[in-house]
């Protein structure tokens, strides 16, 4: 029995401190100023031609005054369902008996509210004021106990509607939070693929040139034109990640680049290893994100062989395609960095691989050096 009564109490101290729904309510919509409109004409029609319902016109005035509730329903909505329920009961007293307008249903918009809008203290205040209200018209005799039934079948659809859409509501934010954070590691990975990639370069060139500067004018020159071409590329990327993220109509017509594009790898650097690129197979069977994935995996791999490989000569890039896999291999001959801690980079390969569905590796070669390699399964990639 303790670790029931404990269960309950944990889960009344939950509903209790719930916060309120996920994406905060609109102060005013158009929808609001149309129901303030229309909802009082329609009350004052009702008991025009209703001459049967005692106190008509008292209730009806009751019914206007209480018509601006609406326009606080979703900031104070248990506020404002405690003055429409409390104004109802006095009028109730007042003249024995409940009103029998059906314009009264309007009440029901500010129940929604509250399941719909309010925090755990606006659920908790909201079901005991519903429970109240249906206990005082059956004391007061002014109901039976089938109209109370059935208020109760419509209050509980009406709460079960403002929790549903609640709920939705509050899946949708997670789902649009899981979109941003996803979103957030691919832009993560693109510019440290990208950007990164000609920020080392462009690194590694102007050390090559201040070591040269003074005993090489012609080399120190060479190595400045290589800062000129890489800060120009490293422009280029930005600006396609920003068109990208503006969803920019020109980023969609610009294509990623792919297989083909490893061959620019090969470039020569001067003060850097040798990279020679190999392609084997029907590399265009290669759907594009593929390709694009593959090429990034291949572009940080060099770059990290370019940084971290001491005394390295040179950097072998082979990619092979077949029927089972695509496997990129990329090994150097230079001595690993002290430091084996696996940074952004090899973390973002890794990441890459596996969304894939792949495997990676990245670590010392057997025979020395350094090796990467990544294996895409070709089942079930996408097209």
């Amino acid at each position: 029995m303790p670790a029931y009564h404990e269960g309950m109490t944990r889960l009344v101290r939950s509903l209790w401190n719930a916060p309120a729904a996920a994406s905060p309510p609109p102060r005013r919509v158009w929808r609001d100023w149309v129901l303030v409109a229309v909802i009082p004409p329609l009350v004052l029609f009702e008991a025009a031609v209703r001459p049967d319902v005692p106190w008509r016109w008292l209730w009806a005035a009751v019914l206007i005054g209480l018509v601006p509730t609406l326009l606080w329903r979703r900031t104070r909505p248990l506020l404002m369902l405690a003055i429409a329920f409390a104004v109802g009961w006095v009028g109730s007293a007042a003249t024995g008996g409940d009103p029998q307008l059906v314009t009264t249903a309007y009440f029901l918009i500010l129940v929604y509210a509250v399941f719909r809008w309010g925090d755990g203290r606006a659920f908790v205040g909201g079901a005991a004021l519903l429970v109240a209200s249906s206990a005082v018209s059956f004391v007061l005799g002014s109901t039976t106990v089938g109209d109370v039934i059935g208020g109760l079948g419509v209050l509980v659809a009406t709460v079960a509607l403002g929790v549903a859409f609640r709920w939705r509501a509050g899946a949708r934010a997670r789902e649009l939070d899981r979109v941003k954070l996803v979103e957030r590691e691919q832009l993560a990975r693109d510019l440290h693929d990208t950007v990164a990639h000609h920020v080392s370069a462009i690194a590694i060139q102007a050390q090559a040139g201040t070591a040269v500067a003074a005993t090489s004018p012609d080399a120190a020159a060479a190595a400045l034109r290589t800062i000129e071409l890489e800060a120009s590329r490293t422009l280029a990327e930005m600006r396609s990640i920003v068109r990208v993220l503006r969803n920019d109509d020109a980023a969609e017509r610009t294509p990623g680049p792919g297989i083909a594009d490893l061959r620019a790898l090969a470039r020569a650097e001067p003060g850097s290893p040798i990279v020679d690129v190999r392609v084997e197979g029907d590399v265009d069977a290669v759907p594009p994100t593929i390709a694009a994935a593959l090429y990034r995996l291949a572009q940080e791999a060099v770059t990290n062989a370019r940084r971290h490989a001491r005394n390295a000569t040179r950097v072998d890039v082979h990619v092979r395609v077949d029927a089972a896999d695509i496997r990129l291999d990329v090994d150097d001959d230079g001595e690993p960095a002290t430091s084996a801690t696996p940074g952004f980079g090899i973390t973002g390969m890794r990441e890459r691989a596996t969304l894939l569905g792949g495997t990676f590796r990245a670590g010392p070669a057997a025979g020395g050096g350094w090796s990467v390699t990544a294996v895409i399964p070709r089942t079930g990639w996408p097209t």
